[in-house]
């Protein structure tokens, strides 16, 4: 396996910096991992195999890691323990939509333990989305077992957010204008919450624990009840923009003589490609959503067949200028686009009329996101796991 670069020539201002630095990238690299071997630590930090150890065992200690037997292999000589993450610290993940709210617990090394969704009649406003989360929270503490140490709460937010503080600056589809959601939420649970856009947090969950686990260039493309995202990894770092709001394919013009969109514009891809039209023709509910990869295959009603090709013929033309623009090596497809592919998987093999340059679609994969439905909790829980792997001492300080 591929293992980024690790701390040898680390430089800090005293050792204890270059300490928590190492105890750092090791859980980081563990976490990513879900599991490694002490020497493939030793190679990816560049240290010594008994200075491994010793930070090993300190992250043992705060019950970070573990360590177990390694599988038997044809190698001569003692295998070499492998260090994976405790399952004492977890995070809440949250995910609100127009129609839903969605809530995880998720462990280290982006392990789903437990998902409850609250369907809604409407859009809650973002006072209401934050007393229901807190309320599922609330429900779902007690059946953590005592040794779990929650590390706080993360939120992916179909919209746009702030990359410094979290503010929902717009969220269309929920009527959100400028709303402190991390704020709110964090006064109703009294854990720290960080929010981010949910199609950022899809491109970085997929990047780090899915199909995209050894690609550097990727796009991520999320469809859900809220609209579609779009995330950004290139030379394997996220392309937020100045704000972070980069990424907004769903706002990229598809149609010319398209309907006016949420946002202002007209024709914009998510008004042309949508999740409700997709239900509508199959005669699905938001509640049966799960089966629509499965009705739209099946299907040989003409109406269905007819709206599954409309739809990802405007998805080729947003996908084809993110290929022209970023020349990835990936593209994921999350929510209902990975429905809409497996529909007719052939129609994003070639484009068609509406082909990128060929230089710059050459060896490009389209795949349907390999963590399915717990991709952007893991993505969320990403933002609730921020301060303890930059400094896994401060955990149980």
């Amino acid at each position: 396996m591929s293992l980024p670069v690790g701390s040898a020539g680390t430089r800090g201002n005293s050792n204890d910096q270059v300490h928590r630095h190492n105890l750092s990238t090791i859980l980081t690299l563990v976490h990513q991992a879900r599991g490694l071997s002490r020497s493939q630590l030793t190679h990816a930090m560049g240290l010594n195999r008994s200075t491994i150890a010793a930070l090993v065992s300190e992250l043992i200690e705060h019950d970070l890691v573990r360590e177990e037997s390694a599988e038997s292999t044809n190698q001569v000589g003692r295998p070499s323990l492998m260090v994976r993450p405790s399952a004492t610290p977890v995070g809440f993940a949250v995910n609100p939509e127009n129609d839903a709210i969605t809530v995880a617990v998720v462990g280290l090394g982006g392990r789903v333990l437990t998902t409850v969704r609250q369907q809604l009649s409407q859009p809650p406003t973002a006072i209401e989305a934050a007393s229901i989360t807190a309320q599922i929270i609330d429900t779902l503490r007690p059946q953590l077992i005592a040794e779990h140490r929650i590390a706080g709460i993360g939120v992916a937010v179909p919209g746009l957010v702030r990359e410094t503080d979290g503010l929902v600056q717009l969220a269309p589809h929920l009527g959100w204008r400028g709303e402190p959601f991390a704020e709110m939420l964090q006064e109703a649970t009294h854990l720290p919450v960080s929010a981010a856009n949910d199609s950022h947090l899809g491109a970085r969950a997929e990047s780090s624990f899915g199909s995209g686990r050894s690609v550097k260039d990727l796009i991520y493309v999320n469809g859900g009840a809220s609209g579609i995202g779009g995330g950004i990894i290139a030379n394997g770092m996220a392309v937020s923009g100045t704000g972070g709001y980069a990424g907004e394919l769903g706002h990229t013009m598809v149609n010319p003589t398209g309907i006016e969109c949420h946002c202002g514009a007209f024709g914009c891809l998510e008004t042309e490609v949508r999740r409700d039209r997709l239900l509508e023709v199959t005669g699905l509910t938001s509640e049966s959503v799960d089966r629509l990869a499965g009705a739209l295959a099946l299907s040989a009603d003409p109406r269905v067949r007819a709206e599954v090709t409309r739809q990802l013929d405007m998805l080729i033309i947003a996908l084809r200028n993110a290929i022209n623009l970023f020349n990835p090596r990936l593209i994921v497809l999350g929510g209902f686009l990975a429905a809409l592919q497996s529909a007719d998987p052939t129609r994003l093999e070639d484009f068609g009329r509406n082909r990128p340059l060929d230089a710059s679609f050459r060896g490009v994969d389209i795949l349907p996101s390999e963590l399915a439905g717990d991709l952007l909790m893991i993505g969320a829980s990403e933002l609730a796991f921020e301060a303890l792997l930059a400094d896994p001492t401060g955990f149980f300080e």
